[in-house]
């Protein structure tokens, strides 16, 4: 999860070899366990504890506030999850370790989401991980799949919630070949020597407790939680894959919005071989994208560019020509990096085209019924009848070029490349020769480009 001897923002690190604290002898543990003071899990409150409590809210209480504000938008859903799965409601908290409740978060070694699962033991627990889409960062589902991960790990190791954390950080792999070798079941035991677990899954464990002693009383450790209010949405059942460009132009809202409610979303596109996909809309905007979906064709829903397969093309020379990476081609189209492909068939190019512009005829103006949002939960309920640009079954709409956007400026920086810069705008190499009247692909550090196409990816963490 953190490093907690670097940096004051743990996510920036791991966890290094150097102790936090080192036990002198056996580790003494408290003869009344927290959980008979109202927790559902037994806390020692023993010195490694104490220190992690002492760190949390210390030097590190800005992380923790932040993450507790954040978290309180996740944990109702959270413990509702793990009511229903009968594990330990304060099991809840483990995501404020893992990522601060940050959906988007990304580790070092590649763990995304809120309860930061590596790719592998995603797929293990049921989250789809393709070109599309990463259900990791989609914080109900990984909840469930945590459920179900934290569920096989308490079964095998009899229910010591001790060992299953320690295995949810390390592997239960790992965690059992130190009780073979160690000859010891207790982790407090496991744990005081170096011999047996990494410094991480040693400091993992009292760094949970520390933070579920805390966040069930931030007040009391000073802590001044500023709740994030959970975002309001409603669920819309797509026709067919959609571009979520075209969505939110039909909403007026800025594509952004719909791609903070859903995380998973990793294309400018919904999973174009999905049927029924549910996508996560801003509340009141279901009937008019619903009445968008009746009267347009399904392929104006969504941009795409295709590619004809030649006679003796194959996945390496279509990627370079394309100017993608051969797994992106790949993947885009569900197919082994190692598939051989035919004349005649088309792939998809993994890259976002421009979104041409729909021309409908004038609306009309109709009564038609949006459910509000409840106060208490993003659940839609209770439907009110209010004035919409409802749009009737009208004829097709007609496609209008684009007008040709204003140039931006890219200076080249040092370790840049033609093509490097090309995927920072989603654009291609010959473009930008084009638009620069480059003959080669050479160029130099402060050399000033133009460029015509999409604004550069985000970066997310």
């Amino acid at each position: 999860p953190f490093d907690l001897t670097v940096s004051d923002d743990p996510l920036d690190n791991e966890f290094v070899d150097e102790p936090l604290y080192e036990p002198s002898g056996p580790v003494e543990v408290a003869a009344t366990p927290l959980w008979s003071a109202g927790y559902d899990i037994d806390i020692p409150m023993n010195d490694r504890v104490m220190a992690f409590v002492r760190l949390l809210s210390g030097r590190l209480k800005t992380f923790l506030e932040e993450g507790l504000s954040r978290g309180v938008q996740f944990l109702p859903m959270v413990q509702e999850v793990f009511r229903a799965e009968g594990l330990p409601i304060d099991l809840a908290y483990v995501p404020l370790v893992e990522s601060a409740f940050k959906p988007t978060a990304l580790s070092r070694a590649k763990a995304r989401g809120i309860w930061q699962f590596m790719r592998g033991t995603g797929l293990e627990n049921g989250l789809s991980h393709d070109w599309y889409i990463d259900e990791r960062a989609d914080p109900e589902k990984a909840t469930r799949a945590a459920a179900k991960y934290l569920k096989t790990l308490s079964a095998t190791f009899d229910g010591d919630w001790h060992l299953a954390l320690a295995s949810y950080n390390g592997g239960p792999g790992r965690v059992q070949r130190a009780i073979r070798r160690s000859g010891r079941s207790d982790f407090w035991q496991l744990s005081a020597s170096s011999r047996y677990l990494p410094r991480e899954t040693r400091d993992y464990v009292p760094l949970v407790f520390a933070a579920i002693i805390i966040a069930r009383n931030p007040a009391e450790y000073g802590l001044n939680v500023q709740p994030v209010a959970a975002p309001r949405f409603e669920m819309l059942e797509l026709p067919s894959a959609v571009d979520l460009r075209r969505l939110a132009a039909w909403i007026g809202t800025p594509v952004e919005t719909i791609r903070s409610l859903n995380p998973e979303l990793r294309q400018w596109m919904t999973p174009l071989k999905a049927s029924g996909y549910t996508l996560k809309v801003p509340p009141g905007t279901g009937d008019i994208l619903r009445a968008h979906f009746q009267q347009t064709a399904p392929e104006h829903l969504t941009t795409i560019s295709w590619h004809t397969v030649k006679k003796g093309d194959t996945l390496a020379t279509v990627a370079k020509k394309l100017e993608v990476t051969r797994a992106e081609l790949a993947e885009a189209n569900g197919l082994s990096i190692k598939a051989r492909i035919t004349a005649g068939q088309q792939l998809m190019i993994p890259r976002a085209p421009e979104l041409p512009e729909l021309v409908f005829p004038p609306a009309v103006v109709s009564e038609v019924v949006l459910a509000s949002a409840s106060s208490e939960s993003s659940a839609l309920t209770e439907p009110v009848p209010v004035k919409a640009a409802a749009v009737a079954a009208v004829r097709e709409p007609r496609v209008v070029k684009p007008a040709a956007p204003a140039a931006r400026v890219h200076r080249v920086r040092r370790g840049d490349t033609l093509f490097s810069i090309a995927r920072l705008y989603r654009t291609t190499v010959s473009s930008i020769k084009n638009w620069n009247r480059l003959r080669t692909d050479s160029i130099q550090v402060g050399q000033r480009l133009r460029i015509f196409n999409e604004r550069p990816a985000t970066a997310t963490h």
